[in-house]
This record gives structure tokens, C-alpha cells and sequence, in this order.
């Protein structure tokens, strides 16, 4: 089975509903880019007329870690993911449609084949910023993703 950006919302049903009911959508994945939309909603507002900060975390962790599910896909192996640590920054309130971007696929394919190399666990640190409709930075996001082999 091939990820893609329709089965990835069809997972947040069943296994994320929380980020499905706050409007989180995967809109593209390709072998470079993950790219997440999520529109200021009631549902996701906060007291400050703005979109929670979580909400936005969900939507910047879907970008890496579909990224990461892809890669550990197409490599063949089996292999465990989870976040170690994450931190971010918040630039501008979150109104309207915000677009979240993680393009490291080529990093996350050095990462694994390092795995599958010296058969030791990795970490690699995946970024990605959340952009409004004019262009502005709302937020930035990352995630320190650990891969290792199953044995």
C-alpha cells in the first residue's frame, strides 16, 4: 500500500480523529515534501480569536512524521519511529488557512540508510513552518524523530 495524501486523512479518522475534527488535511506528499493544511475554525480557536497552538503542532508533526512513514516504507525494513523532543516558535497569530511545510525527505532517506548501516538507532531534527494565505511565517515547529531497526 502506497501512502498517499487521501489514505493519510482517512488514518487521522480512525487513528487522530482529534486532529481530523480540527480540519488538519494532508494536501501533498511527494519524495521531497509534506505539506498540511488547517483553517482558523471555532473548534480550533483559542481565547485570543486565533488557532491553538496545538492544533498547529498537529499539523506540523503530521508533515515529518508522514515523511518519516513514507521513507521507512519504501526502504523496505522494519523499523520504529517516535518523537524524542520538540519545540517551537510562534511569530504571528494563526488566522484563516495555515499551511505547514516539513521538506527534508532527502535528510530522512540519509538517516534511515544510516540505520540500516550500522543497525543503531538515529535521530534526526525535521522542521516545518506554518505559512498564512499572504505569505507570513506563523509559526515554526521542530521535531526530533528517533529511527531504529525492529530486531
Amino acid at each position: 500500500m502506497n501512502i498517499s495524501p487521501r489514505k493519510l486523512n482517512t488514518f487521522l479518522v480512525f487513528k487522530l480523529p482529534s486532529a481530523f475534527f480540527c480540519g488538519v488535511r494532508t494536501k501533498s506528499l511527494t519524495d521531497d515534501a509534506c505539506v498540511v493544511s488547517v483553517k482558523h475554525r471555532w473548534i480550533n480557536q483559542n481565547p485570543f480569536n486565533s488557532m491553538f497552538w496545538a492544533v498547529q503542532g498537529m499539523a506540523a508533526e503530521l508533515t515529518t512524521g508522514a515523511l518519516v512513514m513514507t521513507k521507512i516504507k519504501s526502504s523496505g525494513q522494519k523499523m520504529s519511529m517516535l518523537v524524542t523532543s520538540n519545540n517551537a516558535t510562534y511569530t504571528k497569530k494563526a488566522t484563516g488557512r495555515i499551511q505547514f511545510t516539513c521538506n527534508q525527505g532527502k535528510a530522512i532517506d540519509a538517516t534511515i540508510a544510516k540505520a540500516i548501516e550500522t543497525g543503531e538507532g538515529q535521530t534526526i531534527l525535521l522542521n516545518s513552518k506554518g505559512i498564512n494565505k499572504n505569505g507570513d511565517q506563523v509559526s515554526e515547529f521542530n521535531f526530533e524523530w528517533s529511527i531504529k531497526l525492529k530486531s
